[in-house]
């Protein structure tokens, strides 16, 4: 199932029990579709405090779910707990910019081995991060 829950059809949803009532594996692949609505259902949820309730009850009940993937799911979010809900708290500001432009400058790092001066290294990754080039820097 790859469709979010508020998508599927009154025919969809009688497919989805009758496959869970014809094969006990096919729980585990609802409990943890289940698991992903819940997760989605925080960060669209309306009211941004509504979905840090929601992404509380995630933090403290996935890490006990029978289903490892969800369990392990649950441990890390509860590690990065801090960090997970502070999404709700911030205007749902996300580090998508910061995580590419981090991805640039490991891409540079690796080219640029043969810097051996760091200010000029420094510099070239100040050029990147910033969308500049330099015709010396090529």
């Amino acid at each position: 199932m790859s469709a979010g829950a508020e998508k599927l059809t009154d025919k969809q949803w009688t497919r989805v029990e009758t496959a869970i009532a014809a094969a006990e594996r096919h729980l585990e692949v609802y409990v943890a579709w289940s698991c992903a609505q819940q997760l989605r259902s925080a960060y669209r949820h309306r009211d941004p405090i509504e979905g840090r309730k929601i992404a509380e009850r995630i933090v403290e009940t996935f890490p006990t779910c029978p289903i490892p993937e969800i369990a392990r799911l649950g441990h890390t979010l509860k590690r990065w707990r801090n960090a997970f809900l502070a999404y709700f708290d911030t205007g749902r500001l996300k580090n998508g910019g910061t995580e590419a432009i981090n991805g640039l400058i490991e891409l540079h790092r690796r080219v640029a081995r043969g810097f051996r001066n760091p200010d000029n290294y420094r510099l070239r990754m100040l050029l990147i991060g910033g969308g500049l080039s330099h015709p010396h820097l090529k």
